[in-house]
Formats: C-alpha cells, structure tokens, sequence
C-alpha cells in the first residue's frame, strides 16, 4: 500500500512550558495566522521542560521550585482557541519527572475535557531514557539504576490512573529515539495505546566539523547522505511500530538539536531539508509530524525553530515571523491530503521529486527540490511529464540566491504558468527529466527550475 501525506504530516513541536504563554491565544498573537500556512498542522508540547520545569496545578498551587512554570485549566482553555482557530490536532505531554500518577491523572482528564476530539494523544513522560543525562538543564530526574524496566512500571502506574478518570484517554510513547524502549512502550501493559512516538534530529554531532557528515552544517542538511540517514534511522521506529501494529509519528524533529547553530538554520537550506524530509518521512510511512521550535527571540533564540519573536532580545511581541525551514514546509502543504506514486528525477545533480494523486486522481501535485547551488549552476532543465489528459495549472516555489543565503529564502505565491517559459532543452548537460506517472506520458512540460528551490506544480485533468 502507498503511504499518503496526511494533514498532521506537517506540525510544529512546541516545550510544554510554552502553555503557560499567553501569546498561543489568537487574541493576543499572529500565531494562529501563521500556523494556517501550514495548513492545519499537527501541534505538539512536550520538550525538555516537560519533566523539569512543567508544574500542573487545577488548585492554583505555586510551584515549590521558582523556575518551574505552572500550567493550569485556563492554559488548556487558551490552547483549545488556537485549535480551533488552526483546525490542529494536539499530542500533550504529561510531565513524569517527579512521579505523580495522580497530579498526572488530573493533568490528563482536564485535557481530555477541554481540547475534546483535537486531543490525540497523551505523552507521559519526555525522553524517559534521557532522564540521567547531565548536560541536559536539571537533567537527572531520576538516580542511579533508572532503566527501562522501572519506566515501564511508572508509565503503567500514571495510565492506569488516567484511565481510571478517563477510560478513553488515547496514551503514545515513549517519546525516544532508542527502539529498545520503544519495544518496552508497545509490550506493557498501557491500553488505549495509540501510536509510537519517536524523536530524531537529522544533524546531531555538534562537535563534528566534517562535510559530508552529521554536524549542524549547512552543507550536511542537503548532502545526499541526509536521506540515506533518515532511511536508517526512521526505519527504526517505522519497525517497532509495524511490530506493534500502531503507527508511527515523529512528535519532535528537526535540523538538529545543536544549541547555537543560529546560522544554519537561517540558511536557505533550512528550507530545501524541511520540504524534502517532510515529504520524504510520510513516504517511508510517518504519519505524523512536529518540527521543534519555540516562541523566543529570533536573535539568539532557538536555532531550530520554525518561528521566531523578532523584537529586541529581551523582549516581547505579538507578532511571529516565520524562519526559512517554515517556508520550505508551505511548499508541501498542496499535497496534503494526496496518496504518493511513484516519481523519479534522472541526470539533475543534486534533485529530488515527490508526486502524489489527490481528487480521485484528478489532480496530481509533483514537488521538485533542486539542491544544486544556484550560486554555482544557476538553474536546471527539466521535463515534466504528465499523464494523459493533464496540464499544470498552477506553480508556487520557494527559493534562494544560494543553499548557503541567510535570511534570503523568498517565496513566489501559486500562480498560473506563464505563457513563455525559459527552457535550455532536455539534451544540455545537467538537464533532469521528472515523470509524474512513468509510462503515462501524454505531454511535456519543459522549464528551467532554479537552483537552491522548492517548486511545486499542481496538475489537473482536463
């Protein structure tokens, strides 16, 4: 069966300390307007803080420790007005860093009670088998022998208490990399279990200066070895998934975990990886998918994030503004919804496409990512060619002056194909050839795609 690009297969991952801002609701922030270029994204909270500064309260307690941040019913409430407002499904994480089943319970059934059918699913616990990790901020929440054993017994012991309150509460873990624990999570005893929860970050050697590599480089985002690396390691998941009969989502991911990588994630790059893994995971099978950002500064905040405040570092706005990595995601937001054929692209360099069928098969939306420096190739010619009876009727792209640009990725909005199209014919060196349906051809579309792109054609039938 072919994997289909689902709505949720596009989200933004968010710290479950991030509740407790009053800018997610949409009265105090453009956060809603730009979430829905997205389209209807998945939305995720959970993150570092989870288990180490995230204190629940429905009694309007004070947390004992003052940098822990309380979440209380209203900031469920607030949540629950950006979800309607974005048309979001949520994933929430239940914080397990102190063991509390029965603090953890109440956080739970309110969620239940408040986000309603938007809730899909309950996360107990961040990164369990990161929870004796020093160079985390508070790292240990747990002492010397914590294993994936004792997790089991904890993760039983908070479900049994939700589901207590709430019989129908839908529990997904362990929220890890490690496909041990992920083995651990689906053979307990939890029931109403929903999905495998994976987290995997595509650069995650900070130290390493090497290209091609693993280093949060630019260069390593777009290097071919990228994928090769998604293939392996989401395959690990997508494995302990199908044994579990539960499907796979990626509820925190990114260009990497690195602090201090600012750089990188302004580089147009950024925008050719989003579009590319995004489209390339939901074709290996991940259903659904969260990038991890933040609501802080765009100078010297997160260097992942999807979006940024840009006011003075400091202080505050109410106005986000999107990074290149986001820009790259609206690219694939036409082939939401559709079911993936198969596509090739021959002869390009450094291209890559994805077709996928939507409207019974009357529409096709092929994604072309040309990661070839424009600075050095300036564009590539390409042949489309569509099945009988198709044309394209529309064109969007998402671009640089080169991979390697800051804070320069541009976006051409979805417009209709002009009448002369510079082409330098399929015969030049470095030319490509891309087939919507191979062995379906009825017309040729020939163009010259820019480098350092995202461009996206959406074809109907006639």
């Amino acid at each position: 069966m072919r994997s289909k690009f689902r709505e949720d297969g596009v989200g933004a991952s968010f710290e479950a300390s991030t509740l407790a801002d009053g800018r997610l609701d949409p009265a105090n922030s453009n956060l809603d307007g730009v979430l829905n270029s997205l389209g209807s994204p998945a939305l995720r909270f959970g993150g570092n803080s989870l288990d180490r500064r995230t204190f629940w309260t429905s009694r309007n307690e004070n947390p004992k420790n003052a940098e822990h941040v309380a979440v209380t019913p209203d900031d469920l409430k607030r949540l629950k007005r950006l979800v309607d407002a974005t048309g979001s499904t949520v994933t929430l994480g239940i914080p397990l860093g102190t063991y509390d089943p029965k603090r953890g319970a109440d956080m739970a059934a309110h969620a239940v009670d408040l986000l309603g059918d938007s809730l899909v699913g309950l996360a107990i616990g961040n990164e369990p088998n990161g929870y004796m990790v020093k160079d985390v901020p508070d790292g240990n929440v747990r002492g010397k022998g914590w294993s994936k054993e004792k997790y089991v017994k904890q993760l039983e012991a908070y479900a049994k208490a939700i589901h207590a309150k709430r019989p129908d509460a839908p529990i997904i873990g362990p929220d890890v990399y490690d496909g041990a624990w992920m083995e651990a999570f689906a053979d307990s005893d939890v029931k109403r279990k929903t999905a495998i929860s994976q987290h995997w970050y595509q650069l995650p050697e900070c130290d390493s200066g090497e290209v091609p590599g693993r280093g949060p480089q630019a260069e390593n985002l777009i290097d071919p070895m990228a994928k090769k690396s998604a293939k392996k390691n989401l395959g690990i998941g997508k494995e302990k998934a199908d044994a579990a009969d539960l499907p796979l989502w990626l509820e925190e991911t990114g260009p990497t975990s690195c602090p201090g990588t600012n750089d990188t994630s302004l580089t147009n790059a950024s925008a050719l990886w989003a579009a590319d893994y995004t489209l390339y995971a939901a074709q290996l099978g991940v259903e659904r998918m969260a990038m991890h950002s933040m609501l802080g500064a765009c100078d010297g905040g997160a260097p992942m994030s999807l979006v940024c405040d840009p006011a003075d570092h400091g202080q505050r706005s109410d106005t986000f503004v999107s990074r290149p990595n986001m820009l790259g995601l609206r690219l694939v937001v036409p082939s939401i919804g559709g079911t993936f054929t198969k596509t090739s692209v021959k002869g390009g360099g450094n291209m890559s496409a994805y077709t996928v069928s939507k409207d019974n098969g009357k529409t096709l939306v092929t994604t072309i990512i040309n990661a070839n420096d424009a600075a050095e190739v300036g564009g590539n010619p390409v042949s489309l060619n569509m099945p009988k009876g198709f044309s394209v009727d529309k064109a969007s792209q998402v671009y640089g002056p080169s991979n390697d640009a800051k804070s320069a990725t541009q976006v051409i909005p979805s417009n209709p194909l002009p009448d002369t199209i510079p082409y330098s014919g399929p015969k030049k060196t470095g030319s490509a050839s891309a087939s919507a349906s191979p062995g379906a051809e009825d017309s040729e579309l020939n163009i010259d795609i820019v480098g350092s792109s995202v461009t996206v054609f959406i074809m109907r039938k006639k």
